[in-house]
């Protein structure tokens, strides 16, 4: 259960400050069955975590205890990190005539496996609970596509400027550099 609520409260944390409401919130506003689009993505996250989930659970004999913590030391501070950079616009899809159920789903594959499927992994890998990490991040994932659709676009914006995004990077800095010092026995 530890990796369930790591994982959600993880891909909460990064989805709300990554690409994902923007692309959902655009797709929201394109078609307005959000039940499918919804239900498309949310489908896609199940996929990319399962994945990552299952890649960590992989990795997890090969390492040390103190190895699988630097890794995911190494994961969170990637996923702040990439708080403090610039966010692109994901792709529209605009000429896409696929529906509202395939194009979330492709769009979210699109994004695919970023900052939060990497941490997925890494918790997988230490805690040692692929399924449970793969389930809390597909729920934390889905409670942001569900916030950007009610939102809308104007709602959704404020989520991918600095004064929302920063906070979070400085976040996820610090619990990297507590999970490298415990890694590397130094506290």
């Amino acid at each position: 259960m530890d990796a369930l609520m790591a994982a959600l409260v993880a891909a909460l944390l990064i989805h709300a400050t990554d690409r994902t409401p923007w692309l959902m919130a655009g797709l929201g506003a394109r078609y307005r069955q959000h039940a499918l689009v919804l239900l498309g993505a949310v489908a896609a996250l199940a996929i990319v975590n399962a994945l990552a989930a299952n890649g960590g659970a992989l990795i997890a004999p090969r390492l040390t205890p103190n190895a699988r913590a630097l890794f995911l030391a190494i994961a969170l501070g990637a996923a702040g990190l990439g708080c403090f950079g610039t966010l692109k616009p994901p792709e529209s899809m605009t000429g896409w005539r696929t529906g509202p159920l395939v194009t979330p789903l492709i769009g979210m594959l699109t994004l695919g496996f970023g900052s939060a499927q990497f941490l997925t992994m890494a918790i997988a890998l230490r805690v040692g609970e692929p399924v449970f990490a793969a389930v809390g991040a597909t729920i934390g994932g889905a409670v942001v596509i569900a916030a950007a659709l009610a939102l809308g676009e104007k709602g959704a914006a404020p989520l991918r400027q600095r004064v929302a995004r920063l906070p979070v990077g400085s976040l996820l800095i610090l619990a990297a550099i507590v999970a490298a010092l415990s890694a590397l026995r130094l506290i």
